[in-house]
């Protein structure tokens, strides 16, 4: 939108500055300098043409009057000296040129208005400072060549008017833009919290129907049997037990396969323990994905009596899966230690602590 508003509003005010350097060239009467009131009306012509198009020194592209909504495409400091210039000469010039008779003609007191429009203009552009200098220098000049009442009453009040409102635009303005952006962020933040709440419940919802799935029948059982199961239904209580605390656990660790390889080693009487730390932050699926696939084939070769799988936020380190068993002297040995390398580093917190190799 401000794309088509802007070069609008840009040639608008160049259609304004035309139709007051008309002004000045309409002669009611015969002048006393003709080519200094001429050169006067180019010289501001040329200037006002520089300050609406001239591009900003702080970002590429073609300047306009307004740029985007609270961003005042600002005007370079050299063309804002030039501005200062022509409101110093041009009245002058003006009102020595057209002569003693004429300093009240409409031709002669153009470039009240015509200061006051390039001031304006200087507001929009960022150079407020440099626009009050100028319309107090254009009025101070009136009111020495034509007096203090014909100043106030050709165009002085006008030209103050012009850069006061400008002045006053251009603050509404920056302030809507800057509402507007802390809106957009808010809305933006809420957004974002509003999809990472959903995203909770339909995970957490996703592992209620799981945990059901899971432990429902065996639960039913259980209080239609009163609590008496045979051997069979108490192996698949042990196995549903175990299942519902992997869910709870480490539910990013599985997938069907990795479900079924734990399963299949506790129902062959290995202890399984498989606990999520917090390593599978910041990986994408596929990553996850090969990670997953990575660990079912080391559940699948493991023959120990116990398997622990433990995620890692260390190093290269995704997940270490460590089997113990017991030893012709008694003794607990470590007959497995495998670890699933991430492709995605993680830098280590200072706080953190690295998995027990025990």
């Amino acid at each position: 939108m401000n794309g088509g508003i802007r070069p609008l509003l840009s040639w608008l005010a160049v259609a304004f500055t035309a139709y007051l350097t008309v002004g000045g060239l309409l002669w009611t009467e015969p002048v006393d300098q003709p080519l200094v009131a001429v050169a006067s009306l180019a010289c501001y012509l040329i200037t006002t043409l520089v300050c609406i198009f001239w591009p900003d020194g702080s970002a590429p592209g073609p300047a306009a009057v307004t740029g985007d909504l609270g961003h005042r495409s600002l005007l370079p400091l050299w063309a804002a000296l030039l501005a200062l210039g022509v409101a110093v000469l041009v009245p002058n010039a003006t009102w020595f040129a057209v002569g003693p008779d004429a300093r009240l003609e409409g031709f002669a007191t153009w470039s009240l208005g015509g200061i006051g429009a390039l001031m304006a203009i200087l507001v929009v552009r960022g150079r407020t400072v440099f626009a009050w200098i100028g319309v107090a220098i254009v009025v101070i000049e009136a009111i020495v060549w034509i007096g203090l009442a014909d100043a106030l009453s050709l165009g002085a009040v006008g030209a103050v008017l012009w850069v006061g409102v400008a002045n006053l635009v251009t603050g509404l303005v920056g302030r809507a833009a800057r509402d507007t952006a802390e809106l957009t962020q808010l809305q933006r933040a809420a957004s974002e919290w509003l999809a990472s709440q959903e995203g909770g419940r339909r995970e957490r919802r996703a592992q209620v129907q799981r945990a059901l799935a899971i432990a429902g029948p065996v639960l039913a059982r259980v209080i239609e049997a009163e609590g008496r199961l045979d051997p069979a239904e108490r192996q698949r209580a042990h196995l549903a037990e175990g299942a519902l605390r992997d869910e709870l656990r480490a539910s990013r660790l599985l997938d069907d396969e990795v479900r079924a390889q734990l399963d299949a080693a506790r129902r062959r009487g290995a202890v399984v323990s498989v606990t999520d730390e917090g390593g599978l932050d910041g990986l994408d699926g596929s990553e996850l994905g090969l990670i997953r696939a990575r660990l079912a084939q080391a559940l699948a070769a493991a023959s120990s009596e116990q398997v622990f799988v433990r995620t890692s936020t260390h190093g290269d380190t995704a997940v270490t899966v460590v089997g113990r068993s017991r030893g012709g002297d008694g003794e607990d040995v470590v007959d497995l230690w495998h670890e699933i390398e991430r492709t995605t580093p993680v830098l280590p917190s200072p706080d953190a602590e690295g998995p027990a190799r025990d």
